[in-house]
């Protein structure tokens, strides 16, 4: 009974999917009629992204006891995302040099699709590396910070207002106040929001089962299966690992415990950056402190993404493929391993926000500027597993972080007491 109880809104959301899912499969294009209402969900949650990260970052950092712990952190986030991210790379290589996603793909069927697919494509202007990087990580105009578009720069500005307001102290305590008020109140309109989950989730669900349905029996069928294989090797085998390597046993008890509704999240929402809310309710569960919490989940949303990394890999090996390159080599091998990090790295936390790491695959290896539809269509074919990877291995990967910032027995404690237990194990 009690099992029931903590389970209950995990079990109606994933219900909703799951109904959702057999909807749009029966009807199938005709199941779009319904995305509106999972649209309204899916603004709900984007209207609160900005002010939530805002408020969250900076005021998890604004009140810190010691810089000191801030540069902890962000190293430790720097080494988990680094490492993990580099292991998917190599373990997503391996599977796609034994089950190479072009045998026996239509590459005809191909083509056509991305003909298709052309017709909305823009063309993009080149910008230079320095170029770039300032746009990355900085915009022009204060305004502009806040837009979801520009996640990546409201984070930077976050962590630089919260390390002023640190350094400043006492006479900072009113805004940190504030800001620490302010944080309490979204996460409670986070709570407010989810009520509507369950129908906004099936009909999103239902409407991109629906649509997408007709395009995975075609040619890219051999290389979703593939991205399937390798999200249940990453998802039941790594994240196990990585919540084992953070509390032992008790961290892969805790880790699965609370996994399931930000998994539920992001395989229905196909957003990072909307789970970034639920992410940092659960990930507390997990035992992660708040200043942790809210600095990794955010973080992570833009620059870690362990799905997309995958996604780098297949692509570039889909098109190695198509081109007749070879893969075996130790040069291509490296470079299509790093080539899918860097693409994990820049890719944006909303749907369809992978343009930069497909012009960084082109542009890497010098195709054709026509094939850029042929891996537009993948990334719409993988989005929902990799979107469950690149979020839920963000709460993971948080625990990773706690762990080295902690130590091993505080945190140890800090599980013990999640878990409702007396001492450590």
């Amino acid at each position: 009974m009690n099992l029931l109880k903590s389970y209950k809104s995990s079990l109606i959301l994933l219900s909703s999917v799951i109904i959702g899912g057999l909807v749009g499969a029966i009807v199938g294009p005709k199941a779009s009629i319904v995305e509106p209402l999972g649209d309204l969900f899916l603004n709900l949650m984007f209207m609160i992204i900005v002010p939530l990260v805002f408020f969250s970052v900076t005021s998890a950092i604004g009140n810190m006891v010691s810089m000191k712990r801030l540069g902890k952190i962000l190293a430790a986030i720097f080494i988990v995302f680094t490492s993990t991210a580099l292991l998917t790379a190599v373990i997503s290589f391996i599977g796609a040099l034994i089950m190479n996603p072009t045998n026996g793909i239509d590459t005809s069927a191909i083509k056509a699709l991305m003909s298709k697919a052309a017709e909305g494509t823009q063309s993009t202007e080149k910008v230079g590396f320095l170029k770039q990087l300032v746009n990355t990580f900085t915009v022009s105009d204060f305004i502009s910070l806040f837009s979801r578009k520009n996640m990546l720069q409201l984070i930077v500005f976050s962590v630089g207002l919260g390390s002023a307001i640190a350094m400043v102290k006492e006479k900072a305590q009113p805004l940190a106040k504030f800001l620490d008020a302010g944080a309490s109140v979204m996460m409670k309109l986070v709570d407010i929001i989810m009520y509507y989950a369950p129908i906004g989730l099936g009909c999103y669900f239902a409407s991109v089962v629906g649509q997408l349905g007709p395009q995975i029996l075609q040619g890219y069928l051999k290389s979703f299966l593939l991205y399937l294989i390798l999200t249940v090797v990453v998802y039941l085998g790594l994240f196990t690992l990585y919540a084992f390597i953070a509390g032992g046993k008790k961290g892969i008890k805790i880790f699965w415990e609370n996994a399931i509704t930000p998994s539920i999240t992001a395989l229905a929402t196909c957003s990072s950056a909307a789970c970034i809310p639920v992410n940092l309710e659960y990930v507390k569960k997990m035992g992660v402190t708040k200043d942790i919490a809210e600095t990794v989940i955010p973080l992570g949303a833009n620059t870690h993404k362990d799905g997309s990394v995958i996604g780098g890999v297949l692509k570039v090996t889909f098109l190695f493929g198509l081109f007749g390159y070879s893969m075996t080599d130790l040069k291509s091998a490296l470079s299509i391993i790093f080539t899918a990090f860097l693409v994990g790295a820049v890719m944006g936390a909303i749907p369809g926000g992978g343009m930069i790491g497909e012009m960084l695959i082109i542009s890497v290896y010098g195709f054709p500027p026509e094939v850029l539809p042929i891996i537009a269509v993948i990334s719409t074919i993988i989005d929902a597993p990799a979107t469950l990877l690149n979020s839920t291995g963000n709460t993971v990967c948080s625990m990773l972080v706690t762990r080295m910032v902690e130590g091993r027995l505080k945190f140890a404690k800090i599980l013990a007491s999640e878990a409702g237990l007396s001492e450590p194990a």
